[in-house]
Order: structure tokens, then sequence, then C-alpha cells
């Protein structure tokens, strides 16, 4: 159950995985090859989750602010986004990222470095620590792991003249910054601020229709306390006809051009017209009603 005998065997894992790959002729057997390889990348997620459950445990106070991550796409955060950026730090020492151009390479390179050669400080300190007191994190250990907490949110981030929005997070700043890196926007399609702040405005109308929908009686403060299932259809269907007719200044605006909305609307920009103009002719009786439809399962 200890943490640090858990880094041990998933630290063993992984060296075994990266002998058979470094013994293994790849020309001569692709199959074999993408085999290992798909193991190293899970067992590499692996080792990621015990370090990030360790970090918690040992540096919870001394951790840097992760507020950048809002601005990735969930489901890169969801496929652990940790492992991608270890695969990119090693591609980037290779020469093998032709999305980026030469002059970010230059500048990213000594970070990927430093971020590699800090994880292989930390798998060897841990290991060692794992053998002899895998009860205690003394400051030594500490230490490494704050280092290496802080080289990683380095990297992560996506900071500097023109490109960063965010500002300096605190121990970021100085020689270390990002400064110029399109390293992470080439890897996936990272928000703009407009785009968060268009699904902050999402979540505002939503809350804003649960709240009308409770002082309707469409929905009950027990449906909610439990989760009913029924209100993941429910609360975006009335939301549509809140962003609509309610709080027409909201982020179903359609006012606005179809580039001015969210991702998530604006695909539907021809659409939501023509049922806003359906919604206009209902009487107040008629609009009820259809609501009060659309809380059903039907």
């Amino acid at each position: 159950p200890r943490l640090l005998s858990q880094f041990f065997f998933a630290d063993e894992r992984v060296t075994r995985v990266v002998a058979e790959i470094n013994g293994l002729d790849a020309e001569l057997d692709p199959q074999q090859y993408l085999v290992l390889l798909n193991q190293l990348h899970l067992s590499q997620a692996h080792l990621l989750a015990v370090l990030e459950r360790i970090m918690e445990e040992c540096i919870p106070t001394q951790r840097h602010s992760r507020d950048y991550l809002v601005k990735f796409p969930e489901e890169l955060l969801v496929d652990n986004l940790g492992n991608h950026m270890l695969f990119a730090a090693e591609c980037l020492l290779a020469g093998t990222f032709p999305e980026v151009e030469e002059a970010d390479r230059a500048q990213l390179r000594p970070q990927a470095r430093n971020l590699l050669c800090s994880l292989e400080l930390v798998r060897t300190v841990l290991r060692e620590q794992s053998l002899s007191q895998p009860s205690s994190y003394p400051e030594p250990v500490r230490a490494v792991l704050v280092q290496f907490d802080r080289l990683f949110a380095e990297f992560e981030l996506r900071w500097g003249p023109g490109l960063g929005w965010w500002g300096p997070v605190p121990g970021l700043e100085g020689p270390h910054s990002l400064h110029l890196s399109s390293y992470v926007s080439s890897l996936v399609a990272v928000k703009s601020p407009e785009e968060i702040y268009k699904q902050q405005e999402i979540i505002v109308l939503f809350c804003e229709t649960v709240e009308r929908a409770l002082h309707l009686g469409y929905l009950t403060q027990e449906m909610i306390d439990g989760y009913e299932p029924l209100l993941m259809f429910t609360i975006p269907r009335l939301a549509i006809i809140s962003g609509l007719l309610i709080y027409p200044e909201g982020p179903l605006n359609l006012e606005r051009s179809p580039e001015e909305m969210s991702r998530v609307f604006s695909p539907f920009y021809n659409l939501l017209k023509k049922i806003r103009e359906l919604l206009r002719v209902l009487s107040v009786e008629e609009l009820c009603l259809l609501e009060r439809s659309l809380c059903t399962a039907e």
C-alpha cells in the first residue's frame, strides 16, 4: 500500500519495457515494436500517476499552480496530459518535432532537457528511498520533487509576449520562463481567453436556467440533489429556450455572427435562428406547455 513501493514497481516496469525496445530491431519486427511502444505509453502513464500521488502526499503546499490548464481541451486532460508532455520533451531533444519552428525548438530544448534530467533524478532518488525507508520523505527527496514539479509546470505553461495571457506563475519568472512557445498549440487546439469566457457564459446560462426551472416548478431540488439522469437532457433543452427568449444577450445572442459565438453553438447558428422564430409566436401558455414537455423523457 505504500506509495514509494508502488513507485518502485512502476519504475521497474518502465525500465524493463525500455530495455526490450532498445534490444529490438524495429525493421525486422515492426508489429512487436508497436506493441512495446504501447506498453511504454501505459507504463509511463502509471509511473506518472503514482508520482503525482507522491507529490500530493509529500509536497502538497509547495506545488505550483496549474490554473493555466483550463485552456487545454478537456479530452486531453483526461488522457494524461503529463505523458504527452514527456513525449514532446523527448521529441524536441531528438529533433523530431517539425511542427515547431527552429527558433522555438532552440529555446525549448534546454527546458525539455532539464525536465527529462529532473525526471531521471526523481526516479533514482525515489527508488533508493523505497529500498531504504519507504515510509518517509526526507528533505533531499522533497527538494528533488519540488524541482521536478517546477520544471514540469514550466514546460507545460505556454506563456510569453504575444502568446501568454496568464501572466507569470509564482516561481516561474526569470530565465526559466517560456517566453516563446508554439509547442502546446502545435499539439492541441488550445482554448483562447475569448473561448474560455464564452464557456463561462454558458455555465451562467445553465445556472440561470436551473434557477428559473426551480422557480416555475419544472424541476425539484430533490432531482438535482439526487443527480436525476433525466436532468442531462432537461437542463440543456430548457437552456436553449432560456438563451433564445429569456436571456437573449447571453451566449445564444444571435445578433452576433457565428464566429463570435462559442464553438458549442456556432455550428447550429441557422438552426437556432429557426427555433427562435418558432418560439416567438408561442403564447405564454404554449411556451409553458412546451417547457414542461421538454422536461419529460419523451
